[in-house]
């Protein structure tokens, strides 16, 4: 059965059939309940694509995501990601990832933009200037960043306060005696590792202590990097006191590599890991830097999401929630 016929049958207009099926407020509940029942009882089903040509909306948010070695195992990932989709589901909508390139991502968001084949975007892993971020606040399709960037160009967004956090890491650690403090850095093209790493350099030297250049290893995003990132630091002499790692997929790798060395965690040397990983992994409860509810976070991006596209102005859809330390056995006092 189609649309037209569903209407006949029922006596009224085709579009207030598809009104009532599609939940328009200007339907009366007495004829939306007349039309959902009659649909339910001849087993009509709406053509999606017809439907999407005639309200011009996908029902699709979509993330175009250069899919790292690591990110299917990081439950952080996951976590928000899951947050995305109960938020879309409680709408009926869904979650488009498409995976791509890292040279060919910029291009995809271009064919996104052209075909209209979402409703909206979520850009992930912000960029100091992010060419993606600059190239959709200009072309109108709604977005919101995962994440802040240096863009100029008023666009939503949501993130941690990678700041404050990295405040926290480095006073928890000063409070305890140490001035030899590492820090193991995501790439610092990504904003999130690069605000951490201005953060914590400045940090030291509210506190009369210069960074040492040699104790500063970027580039880490995944466990390799972070284990060769870790040994690299134990081979100096003196090995620094504290270590801060940014991101737990390498907290992971430096964990292992101080157990691979001997090394007495929270004894020999302190450690903090910005954001959560599994005890099991790492052998101990680590100190770590929480960003709390990733789940609700995902969930948080979509109804901002959904606000754009409703009309609030970008510059009105701006969230900064704040990290916590989580205590844990990786620190102790010099």
């Amino acid at each position: 059965m189609n649309l037209k016929t569903l209407a006949k049958n029922l006596g009224i207009s085709e579009t207030t059939v598809s009104r009532a099926l599609n939940g328009y407020p200007e339907v009366s509940e007495r004829t939306r309940e007349r039309v959902l029942a009659a649909a339910e009882l001849a087993g009509y089903r709406p053509n999606p694509m017809a439907r999407s040509l005639a309200s011009g909306r996908t029902k699709l948010v979509g993330i175009i995501h250069p899919l790292l070695p690591n990110d299917l195992a990081d439950p952080m990932f996951m976590q928000i990601v899951g947050g995305m989709v109960g938020a879309l589901e409680a709408r009926q909508m869904d979650l488009m990832m498409a995976p791509v390139s890292v040279e060919n991502e910029l291009r995809a968001y271009q064919h996104m933009v052209k075909e209209r084949r979402v409703d909206g975007l979520i850009v992930g892993r912000t960029r100091l200037y992010d060419e993606r971020v600059a190239y959709l606040a200009k072309h109108g399709l709604p977005f919101v960043a995962h994440g802040r960037t240096r863009v100029n160009e008023a666009h939503a967004w949501f993130d941690y306060d990678n700041e404050s956090g990295m405040h926290i890491a480095v006073d928890h650690l000063l409070e305890h005696g140490h001035s030899r403090i590492a820090l193991i850095s995501a790439p610092l093209e990504m904003n999130f590792a690069r605000q951490r790493f201005d953060s914590f350099k400045l940090r030291l030297q509210a506190a009369g202590i210069k960074p040492d250049a040699r104790l500063l290893i970027d580039n880490t995003i995944d466990r390799r990097s972070g284990y060769l990132a870790m040994q690299a630091l134990l081979a100096l002499q003196p090995a620094p006191s504290a270590v801060i790692i940014d991101n737990h997929m390498s907290g992971v790798g430096a964990m292992r590599a101080l157990l691979d060395a001997g090394v007495r965690i929270g004894q020999d040397m302190s450690v903090i890991v910005w954001g959560q990983m599994e005890d099991s992994l790492a052998g101990y409860k680590v100190t770590t830097i929480d960003q709390p509810n990733p789940d609700k976070a995902g969930a948080k991006m979509i109804e901002m999401l959904l606000a754009l596209q409703g009309g609030t102005p970008p510059s009105d859809l701006q969230e900064l929630w704040q990290p916590v330390l989580l205590p844990g056995e990786t620190v102790s006092r010099v």
